[in-house]
Parts: structure tokens; C-alpha cells; sequence
């Protein structure tokens, strides 16, 4: 149901279903948008009511019933009835609603639906593959994707949900939703997974309405040969599609990603979207600073999936970027602009030896002589508050999920070694931020180059206002999965990924001003139009350092070098598959489309 943008005539499909069963089908549906002739030819006039609507016609009718609704969570239920019914209606609505509805269809309030998802249960979507059902892992695949040209992949096991933690079984609709909207992704190229591997949640162990499978989870080779037959099903029968890995758990989120990212073009958002948008920040406010990603001095607050994710994909960056300059950064010497504190204080060699160290920091761990003269508890254990005082950082990131922890004194004594303190407080929901921006900017005597994780209001200035950029991910990684897939490759690259928030960073309105009153980040308002740039310069990427694949042989000529024109290709092929929230027009078919 794909529609270019720059279109003039509605795109004409060839449809099999007739009468109550194509107005059941969500991705043929028009409800009251059938034209007059669409209803004879397919036995819809006693169906519908005389009147035909427009599009906005029924976005206004929908929109006037969802603002019906008083709390978030039935608006979130609306919502998704909304989908189950009529994907372009759905799609249109969100267009036209981005910025409100986003929260409403997304985070924060996605986590409650997933939370009550048993008491919840709506229409049956995407595919949920069972650990004691795995035997069947490739029929019931088969069934689901036989015969359909399936661009995204998206699949989840529940363990680690934003906010909330394990919820046992779940499905992606949300996510691969967000792809749709935002990177305008086909709806009906997209495959949400549930994973279900049991639950450790002892509340849905306990609920007799839990609907998935009522065990502990499973752990071990067992889990790894669960997934591996997931993937090796995914990249035998869908080579070319993109894998996106949602809510798993630290240890298990890092170790899939390494496993299969040379095998099969796989994404994961809590590393590296998390990751990408935060490099985009930073290289927006190291434009401001006029300093180098390689000149900074980090501290990551926080060591789960989302701050390691972080150090990973700046210290990759640092690498690329001195690769590029002819300087060449060792992995191990960027590694050292890095100070990781957990729960239990830096991570360093005393904490190591203890146990203490989560799986993934071993390469940042500090010797635990690390400076002289600082204070440490009986574990070896060094605070943030010591770090910042040693360390003189010009970046502190916030990942804990620890309100408050970024203190007035840690502020403060970082805004005294440094001009311009780089200030991203990025835990979410708002309620869990390290520190609220407007106690940052003061503190910092109004020197903070600020970014959260959730949307906070501007701060008024004697000047006029500070805007504070938000470090959402939905405005990097639709794009990310866009170029992905519009460059058929078989992985996502590191300098794939560096260049779509390169891009990112170059959209951002203090790029280009260099005023540090100006967001780090686009508006999220502009998601749409800015990932599509992320897109086109993802696949650029892939396309220059010869790893695109299946269709672009063509533009290749010689020893990889690119004929001329590519680049306008590249844009082109991205504007024919933007998927957009259009009615088509049907002509009835019995061996057309169902």
C-alpha cells in the first residue's frame, strides 16, 4: 500500500476481498471512505451509511472521540482499536497529531498497556513464537510470512520493558508502529515477535489471566538456542529484512547484538538507537564548545543497556572520526576517555575483583589506583561526586534511572573546570532524570549544554529562552532502519550508523547558529522529515563503503567506485518507498491481493 509523497493519482490496487471481509481487513479498510463506485463493485452499499468522507473528514470524527477519553491509558486502548481497523485512518491521525499522540501510542504510556497486556488483551497481532513450542518455530514463521515481502522484523522478550521491567510476554506492535510513522515503513511489510521464554515476574506468575507461558525464565544454552533457531529462520527465509532486538536484558541485549551483527543486518534501540541519538546530541554541543569528540572527558552515570550502549557507540565514533583525520585512536586509548559509575560507584578493579561490575564494562574498568588521595568504602568504591572532582569532566550522561543523583555540588564542580558543562540527563520517564534542567542550568550559572530523555518545557532567560533539546530515540532509529533497508546490505554497520547521526547532528538548530540557546536536537515535531534524511544517509554510507547490497550492483563501477548520479538514486528510491497514509484505489480482482 505504498504511496509516494509527491504522487498526483491515488496508487490502484488489485483486491480479492469482498463485503464484510474486506472491511475487516485493517490494511484495506476505508470505513466511510469507500468511494460510491468502490461500494457497488464490491457489495459495501447496504454496509455503510450514504455519506462518503474524506480522510480529514474521519480524523476529525476519530480525534473528537479519542479527546472523549480521559485518561492516557484508554486512549492508548483507543488507539490500538483504531489500528486493528483501518491502518491508513490510524496512520493519518498520527500524521496530523505527532507530538500529542506519540506519548499516548509510545512511552510512556505504552508501558502501562504492556504492564496490564493479559487484563488488556485486544485482537491477536504479529507472531508470538513459545519456548515449549519451538519444535513448530518455522511452520508457524512460515505461516505469517509465506508469500509477503517483509522489510522489519521486529522482536522482543519482554525482560526488560522501560520503567517496568520483566513482562514476560508481549508483542512489538508499538515499536514497529513507530517505524511506520515516523520512517514511513510499509505497515504491511512489518512483523512484530513475542518471544516468550517464561517470566520471572512473580505477579504474572501468580495471574491466572497471564497469557503467556506460566514458567520461569529460561536461561543459559537453552535461551541461546531459542533465539539462534529465531534468527537463522529470519535470515534463511527474509535475508534482506531488517531484525530489530527490543527490551531484552542487559547481559542478553549486548550479547545477541555482537552475535549476530555480521551475520544479518540487526538493530537494537536500547544500545544503539539510545547510542546514536545521544553521539547526535553530543556532536550538536561539541559544535558549539568548537572542541572534538576525541577532546572529551565522559562520565556515564548508569551502566545498563542504555549507558553502555552509550560508551560503545561514542567510543566507536572517537575511533571513526580519528580514523578519518589520519590520527587513528586505538580502541584501548579511546576506552580512556570513558569513567562508567554503577550502583556501587566507578567501575573499577576493586569492584571487578568483587563481583560488582556488570558483563559488558570489562573494558572500561579503572585500575583502583586509578588517581591518588580518593576516598573509597570498604568495597572500593568511588562516588560520582569524587569522580567529577578528579575527573574534570566535559560530558556527565545520565542512564541510572536514579532521580536527583546529578546534586547541586556535582553540578557545580563540574561547572568549574569546565566552560561549557555538556549536561544529558537522559533517564526516563521525567520522574527518574538525574537532575531536572532547570535546576542544571542554574546551578551551572546558565553554562549547561542541556539534552533529557523526556520532553521538558524551555527555560525562560533574561534573553528570551534555553531550549532544551530531547534525546529521543524515535528521531534516529526509523531512520536507521529506513536506510537499512533501502540499502539491502547484510549488516548495519558502526559508520552506518555514525553517519546517520552525523546527519541527525547536522539538523539540529544550534548546528549551524552555534547559539547555545538553541536545541541540540530537531524538534520532534520534524521526526518524520529528519529521519528521512538519517535514512538516505545511512544508506549513502552503505552504498560508499561497498556494503550494500541486492539492487545497487549497478551503480558500481570498476573497483567500487560509484558512477555518477548515485547519490540522487539513493534519494529517489527512498522517496518511492516512503509508505504514506493515503487511500488507494480498488478494482475488484478475484486473484488479486488479500
Amino acid at each position: 500500500m505504498s504511496s509516494n509523497s509527491k504522487d498526483t493519482k491515488p496508487r490502484v490496487y488489485k483486491v480479492a476481498l469482498r463485503g464484510e471481509a474486506l472491511m475487516d481487513h485493517p490494511r484495506w479498510n476505508k470505513g466511510m471512505g469507500f468511494t460510491a463506485k468502490e461500494r457497488e463493485d464490491f457489495g459495501l452499499t447496504g454496509r455503510l451509511p450514504h455519506m462518503i468522507n474524506t480522510i480529514d473528514d474521519q480524523c476529525q470524527r476519530a480525534f473528537d472521540q479519542l479527546s472523549m477519553h480521559e485518561s492516557d491509558l484508554r486512549k492508548n486502548d483507543f488507539m490500538q482499536s483504531m489500528r486493528s481497523q483501518n491502518w491508513v485512518l490510524y496512520y493519518a491521525l498520527m500524521h496530523r497529531h505527532l507530538k500529542e499522540l506519540m506519548p499516548i501510542i509510545y512511552t510512556p504510556t505504552e508501558a502501562d498497556a504492556i504492564a496490564q497486556y493479559s487484563h488488556l488483551f485486544r485482537r491477536s497481532e504479529g507472531l508470538y513464537l513459545s519456548f515449549p513450542d519451538q519444535e513448530n518455530m518455522e511452520i508457524d514463521f512460515l505461516e505469517q510470512v509465506a508469500g509477503r515481502d517483509i522489510d522489519l522484523i521486529v522482536c522482543s522478550d519482554g525482560e526488560a520493558i522501560l520503567g517496568i521491567g520483566d513482562q514476560g510476554v508481549g508483542i512489538s506492535t508499538a515499536k514497529a508502529s513507530v517505524y511506520t510513522i515516523i520512517g514511513a515503513i510499509d505497515p504491511s511489510k512489518t512483523l512484530p515477535v513475542a518471544l516468550d521464554v517464561g517470566t520471572n515476574n512473580e505477579d504474572l506468575l501468580k495471574d491466572p489471566l497471564y497469557v503467556g507461558w506460566r514458567e520461569k525464565r529460561v536461561r543459559g544454552e537453552a535461551y541461546d538456542k531459542f533465539i539462534d533457531r529465531f534468527v537463522q529462520l529470519v535470515r534463511k527465509h527474509k535475508p534482506h529484512s531488517l531484525l530489530h532486538f527490543e527490551d531484552f536484558g542487559v547481559t542478553n541485549a549486548q550479547t545477541i547484538l555482537e552475535r549476530y551483527r555480521d551475520q544479518h543486518a540487526v538493530f537494537n534501540d536500547d544500545v544503539q538507537g539510545t547510542g546514536a541519538v545521544t553521539l547526535a546530541a553530543l556532536s550538536a554541543a561539541i559544535g558549539v564548545t568548537k572542541s572534538k569528540l576525541a577532546d572529551q572527558r565522559i562520565i556515564i552515570f548508569g551502566a545498563g543497556s542504555a549507558g553502555l550502549g552509550i560508551a560503545h557507540q561514542l567510543r566507536d565514533a572517537i575511533i571513526a572520526e580519528s580514523v578519518d583525520a589520519g590520527e587513528e585512536i586505538s580502541r584501548e586509548d579511546a576506552n580512556k576517555r570513558f569513567w562508567l559509575v554503577d550502583r556501587f560507584g566507578l567501575v573499577n578493579d576493586a569492584l571487578q575483583n568483587a563481583g560488582k561490575v556488570r558483563v559488558g564494562t570489562e573494558e572500561f574498568v579503572r585500575a583502583e589506583n586509578w588517581v591518588g588521595e580518593v576516598h573509597t568504602n570498604e568495597h572500593g568504591s568511588v562516588s560520582l561526586l569524587d569522580v567529577v572532582k578528579h575527573v574534570h569532566p566535559t560530558v556527565l550522561i545520565g542512564t541510572s534511572t536514579s532521580p536527583g543523583t546529578f546534586t547541586e555540588e556535582v553540578v557545580r564542580t563540574m561547572s568549574e573546570h569546565v566552560e561549557r558543562p555538556i549536561i544529558f540527563p537522559l533517564s526516563n520517564p521525567s520522574r527518574l532524570v538525574e537532575v531536572q534542567p532547570q535546576k542544571a542550568f542554574e546551578w551551572s550559572s546558565g553554562k549547561a549544554l542541556l539534552a533529557t530523555g523526556s520532553p521538558f518545557a524551555d527555560i525562560k532567560t533574561e534573553k528570551g529562552k534555553y531550549v532544551i533539546a530531547e534525546c529521543n530515540n524515535a528521531l534516529i532509529y526509523p531512520g536507521m532502519g529506513l536506510g537499512a533497508i533501502l540499502s539491502a546490505g547484510k549488516s548495519l554497520t558502526d559508520r552506518m550508523i555514525i553517519a546517520g547521526a552525523q546527519r541527525l547532528a547536522q539538523l539540529a538548530p544550534c548546528f549551524n547558529t552555534h547559539d547555545p540557546s538553541d536545541a541540540l536536537l530537531p524538534d520532534f515535531g520534524d521526526s518524520p522529515a529528519v529521519n528521512f534524511e538519517v535514512g538516505v544517509a545511512v544508506c549513502e554510507r552503505a552504498l560508499e563503503d561497498g556494503v550494500a547490497g541486492n539492487g545497487w550492483e549497478e551503480w558500481y563501477e570498476g573497483d567500487k567506485t560509484l558512477k555518477k548520479g548515485w547519490k540522487e538514486e539513493v534519494r529517489k528510491r527512498a522517496q518511492e518507498r516512503a509508505w504514506m497514509p493515503v487511500y488507494g484505489e480498488y478494482i475488484y480482482d478475484e486473484n488479486g491481493e488479500k
